[in-house]
């Protein structure tokens, strides 16, 4: 069985599926990973530390996604919990690291006794797809803002990748993403002073933290952390699954990634989850032309995040030497295939194209309610208005 798996993976293996993988861990580290950081900043958390932080979220992103992307043939793109991390802000440094891993425990738990009852595949297949994809190009569409607006203050860099963008997408489609990519780089070596003087490889070495669990912990951020990883990374990451037509049911991912939380959170890992924004960039025809090659992007994506993790220091080094505006640019122009295909999906059946604006709208407008994010309420809102326009209702 392993050879076969090994056999048609490199079989399947595509520049462009590799670069789609490589990409997505770039936006990762360089984006969500400055969250934690201001964790780590607020939890007066030495360098050491850090670095086995990095290595357990880079760790179980790696893992699951190999596992899930081999096992379903489909670009299972894994990450940590982005606002989940962003809830430890608030908290630190009030609560204790080591019961910051009691709760990371509890809610993996939790998360996974949602996801084997079936009950979140429930609520993903009663979701009608307009709404899905509008919720879905809500969220890119701040990314697709943000490498515009780079324009305004580091505007040579961002023209230069707009430009370099369009030239390849006329001339070289398929490796769109890994030229930009090198070229962007450059870019910022050159006109921002972008250095890499810095960077030294250096393998990382986990710290072991004992857990310890109260009340305060598994209110404050146990079950918030439940409520965001579902609604803000588990929700949207399998609509853009579904959206780009895998068929993936949420039981098993659900399953992997939070076993996979467990060992993880010993060692500093917040709750592994389906990725949102990433996963857009390993799904659509950027990866490969072919959907059946695509969970190559999957895989490899989880094969750079391993060597992150090994790498974690040396990695953080690395992007983080990176202008801001790179960063922004490169996500923002990686996305726009799958804010066009998810807008199209979204406005395509005129029955529920108002329903699936206002869902786009509210999603955009990064409302945050009772700690839910506006992703949340954007299908709250935006399937309440399908009802009242489509269902029962409106035929009275």
């Amino acid at each position: 069985m392993k050879d076969e798996l090994m056999t048609r993976l490199f079989g399947d293996l595509s520049v462009s599926a590799v670069a789609a993988g490589f990409l997505a861990v770039l936006v990762s580290y360089a984006g969500p990973l400055a969250i934690f950081f201001q964790a780590g900043s607020a939890a007066d958390i030495p360098p050491q530390m850090m670095t086995s932080w990095v290595w357990a979220i880079s760790m179980g992103a790696a893992i699951s996604g190999i596992v899930l992307s081999l096992w379903l043939r489909a670009p299972v793109v894994t990450a940590w919990s982005a606002p989940g991390t962003a809830l430890l802000v608030a908290l630190f440094p009030g609560l204790s690291l080591n019961e910051a891993v009691g709760a990371y425990l509890t809610a993996a738990v939790i998360i996974f006794i949602i996801g084997v009852s079936g009950t979140f595949d429930a609520i993903v297949r009663a979701i009608p797809k307009g709404v899905a994809a509008g919720m879905m190009a809500g969220i890119l569409f701040q990314f697709g803002i943000g490498a515009f607006a780079a324009i305004e203050t580091t505007p040579a860099l961002a023209i230069g990748m707009l430009v370099a963008y369009v030239v390849f997408r006329r001339l070289w489609p398929k490796y769109t993403l890994v030229l930009l990519l090198m070229v962007g780089v450059l870019l910022a070596v050159v006109l921002e002073g972008a250095s890499l003087a810095g960077v030294r490889l250096s393998l990382a070495v986990p710290q072991l933290i004992v857990p310890q669990w109260n009340l305060g912990a598994t209110l404050s951020l146990a079950i918030p952390l439940v409520l965001v990883s579902l609604t803000g990374q588990f929700l949207p990451g399998m609509a853009i699954l579904q959206g780009a037509g895998y068929r993936v049911k949420a039981k098993p991912v659900i399953a992997v990634t939070s076993l996979v939380s467990l060992p993880m959170a010993l060692f500093g890992g917040i709750t592994t989850v389906v990725a949102a924004i990433t996963a857009a960039i390993c799904t659509g025809k950027d990866a490969h032309e072919d959907p059946d090659r695509r969970y190559v992007a999957g895989v490899f994506n989880g094969v750079f995040y391993l060597v992150g993790g090994l790498f974690a220091g040396t990695i953080v080094a690395l992007f983080t030497s990176l202008p801001a505006a790179f960063v922004a640019v490169l996500a923002g122009l990686a996305l726009l295939g799958a804010i066009a295909g998810n807008l199209h999906a979204a406005l395509d059946d005129a029955s529920h194209r108002e329903a699936s604006l206002i869902t786009f709208i509210v999603t955009a407008s990064g409302l945050s309610l009772f700690g839910l994010s506006s992703a949340f309420w954007g299908v709250v809102i935006g399937y309440a208005c399908y009802l009242i326009l489509n269902g029962n209702m409106a035929k009275k």
